[in-house]
């Protein structure tokens, strides 16, 4: 089977550069995919601040120039190859020159509308042609809206795929249309409020998220969050449109770097069954670095984040001269806005020996604060994914944080009277209910002690390595590229169809309804009479409703009893049985015969022969003297012709017999809906229309058709004579009984 061609571009990646989260997502995730069906590699820009030790590694591999705009402009291509996967480089000094990756928004807006052009004019010459191009944040958000523009009409791109990744919602790439317009060099057709617009200027991300295939987020909750106006970023309702290509994948964390077990920074190593002893050990070890008071029993709170409101740091300044009053030591890493650079440095001050200010940042000092401290604040406003609380559990630091994002995705509230969870949170974006949680966390960190050991224990066995999150990514390639999951095997639908006749068979006994009709149409299996089963069919479906009529009026068989209908057709059943009386005395015999086929219809009958007798009344009994028109039901007495069944030869011969079959067809001829129409308006007055029910005349024209094959038609006739001694034999047991 052939592999699957993913290229990633992005802005940075470890090892070589790296200023967020999103290095991390885009250089450690490609190992985590299955080699045999991904074929997964890596582009981004050559800066000249990486360090000189990856610089010195890359290959030249071609170079090449390219049209932007109105420009024409030098595009230089270098390749290596980290833990198996291969990584392209864009070089180009006019852009890439600088000492930091992003800078003037304005000069990174032209930088990376340059980088997204020149990754896809470069892969015929890197002889790469992906199936899936993953483009992530702003930075490569044009790479798509090219893809659709000038590079459709090359056979060479047509048919490639592309993802759109949100790891920052809050970093769009916008800027002044007219300027935009110049630099990137695309049709003026794609700066409309439906494309690449927002609000007067042009949002680059707004084109990546419009043109892109599918569109993820780091995070189930943050897919939702940002389909809302206060998360939304002003593209909410973009969002919302594209909610059905929307979803949300969880980060991960490599878990070869970040082991307590195997880190290099930690002076003593620990795991889930040494915890409680050689991490207070690192503690010790940590704050006779920083300056602290060293006592291992005191619960020491770390912070390793970008110091901005968004990572909450506003609340903290409310509340932090309180919480620096209680029982703990605070230790910060991170550089950010001033205010809050400073603010640490004041409490630093202020509270000598249990603040430790670090305005900087530094890898090493972070592993040593995830791997020594007790608990981890992180209480933000919004977090896309977050990667410092995953860091935390890993290390058994239990992390204190909001509800938003992935915090709420990673974090499971901890619960003391279940001993369950793995940290503490908070919902609502407020300073004192902040302030109670860590005050929370703290009565259990002294006053329930085993309870705190075991909230360790199971944050530590938490799973967010990158194979759950390199899972969910190929789940979402072979959907993209119509292949299904797993790739090779049996779609989970089929499996489930093949279990479901067992599941159906244990089901059907249950039904009433299939119980009898099976019951009776074994009863007439059992009797062979060929005749009988048609009517057997008929009183499974109409149980009640082929015993109210007699021969006359067979065809209304199929009315339905209700309590209303009762009381007026018995009205007419007590004018009909006087005479038809007569008739049914005739086909006595060959009734005999058929008898146990009726047993069934005795006691329904004989029920209804005996209601007419509680409700003779004399004045409903005269209404029905206008239904005296039946005297053409009289002509019935032809039904006596079935005489010529007395020939048993054709009459017995089951074969033909069976064409009964078409003896059925009357039955469905649709004149029983007629009939029933009345039974809906069967008022007093219209009783009289009984009397089209007398239409059984139609069900003469068999007679007509007496021809030798046909002569079993009168089948058709024998079924009255079932009914006609079922009555007699009712009225005789229900006299009996008086």
């Amino acid at each position: 089977m052939a592999r699957e061609k993913i290229l990633f571009v992005t802005s940075e990646a470890v090892p070589f550069i790296k200023t967020g989260g999103l290095a991390d997502v885009a250089g450690t995730l490609p190992k985590y995919f299955d080699r045999e069906k991904y074929d997964v590699r890596v582009i981004l820009p050559k800066y000249a601040c990486m360090k000189g030790e990856w610089k010195d590694k890359l290959q030249y591999r071609t170079h090449f120039e390219m049209q932007l705009a109105w420009r024409n402009m030098y595009v230089g291509i270098l390749e290596t190859e980290i833990d198996g996967i291969p990584f392209y480089f864009i070089d180009n000094e006019y852009y890439f020159s600088g000492g930091w990756p992003y800078e003037d928004i304005r000069w990174d807006i032209e930088k990376f509308a340059f980088f997204s052009r020149a990754v896809l004019s470069a892969l015929p010459s890197i002889d790469f042609r992906p199936d899936i191009i993953h483009c992530h944040d702003w930075q490569a958000a044009l790479v798509p809206v090219y893809l659709n523009d000038a590079f459709q009409s090359n056979p060479f791109y047509q048919n490639i795929k592309t993802v759109m990744t949100i790891h920052n919602l809050r970093f769009q790439g916008i800027y002044d249309k007219n300027i935009i317009r110049d630099i990137i060099g695309i049709s003026d057709s794609y700066f409309t409020p439906d494309k690449l617009e927002a609000y007067g200027d042009v949002n680059l991300l707004k084109g990546g998220i419009v043109y892109a295939d599918r569109v993820t987020t780091v995070s189930d909750t943050y897919a939702e969050e940002i389909k809302t106006e206060f998360y939304g970023e002003k593209l909410n309702q973009l969002l919302q449109a594209r909610s059905n290509v929307l979803s949300g994948i969880v980060n991960g964390i490599d878990y070869n770097i970040f082991n307590p077990e195997t880190d290099i920074h930690l002076p003593y190593k620990f795991n889930t069954q040494n915890v409680t002893t050689e991490k207070a050990k690192n503690k010790v070890e940590l704050q006779r670095q920083l300056g602290l008071r060293e006592d291992p029993n005191v619960m020491m709170i770390g912070i390793v984040s970008r110091l901005t409101d968004q990572k909450g740091f506003d609340l903290i300044e409310c509340v932090l001269d309180e919480i620096c009053q209680d029982e703990v030591q605070i230790v910060v890493l991170g550089t950010g806005e001033e205010r809050y650079e400073n603010m640490f440095r004041y409490y630093a001050w202020k509270y000598a020996g249990k603040v430790s200010a670090n305005i900087y940042y530094s890898d090493e000092l972070s592993h040593k604060i995830y791997g020594s401290c007790d608990a981890f604040l992180m209480p933000s406003l919004f977090e896309p994914c977050g990667l410092s609380q995953i860091m935390s559990l890993r290390y058994g630091t239990i992390p204190i944080v909001r509800e938003t994002g992935g915090l709420k995705d990673t974090v499971i509230p901890f619960n003391e009277f279940e001993n369950s969870g793995t940290g503490f949170s908070f919902r609502n974006y407020n300073a004192h209910e902040m302030m109670a949680t860590v005050r929370y966390a703290e009565r259990i960190f002294y006053d329930q002690k085993e309870q705190w050991n075991n909230l360790v224990k199971r944050a530590m066995e938490a799973d967010f390595s990158w194979n759950a999150s390199a899972e969910k990514y190929e789940i979402l390639y072979d959907h993209l590229l119509g292949w299904y999951w797993p790739r090779g095997e049996k779609k989970a639908e089929e499996a489930a169809v093949e279990a479901a006749p067992v599941q159906v068979e244990e089901k059907t006994p249950e039904k009433e309804a299939v119980e009898v009709k099976a019951a009776e149409e074994k009863e007439v299996v059992e009797e062979k009479a060929p005749a009988k089963k048609a009517t057997t069919r008929k009183a499974s479906t109409k149980k009640t409703t082929t015993e109210k009529k007699t021969a006359t009026a067979k065809k209304t068989t199929t009315r339905r009893t209700t309590a209303k209908k009762k009381a007026e057709e018995e009205t007419a059943e007590a004018v009909k049985t006087e005479e038809p009386a007569k008739a049914e005395e005739k086909p006595a015999a060959p009734a005999a015969e058929k008898a146990p086929a009726k047993r069934r219809t005795r006691k329904t009958t004989a029920k209804k022969v005996e209601e007419p007798v509680k409700t003779e009344e004399p004045k409903k009994v005269e209404e029905p003297v206008k239904a005296e028109e039946p005297v053409k039901a009289e002509e019935p007495v032809k039904v006596e012709e079935p005489v010529k069944t007395e020939e048993p030869v054709k009459a017995e011969e089951p074969v033909k017999a069976e064409e009964p079959v078409k003896a059925e067809e009357p039955v469905k001829a649709e004149e029983p809906m007629k009939v029933e129409e009345p039974v809906k308006t069967e008022e007093p007055v219209k009783a009289e229309e009984p009397v089209k029910a007398e239409e059984p005349a139609k069900a003469e024209e068999p007679v007509k058709t007496e021809e030798p094959a046909k002569a079993e038609e009168p089948v058709k006739v024998e079924e009255p004579k079932k009914e006609a001694p079922a009555k007699r034999a009712g009225r005789r047991g229900s006299r009996k009984k008086k």
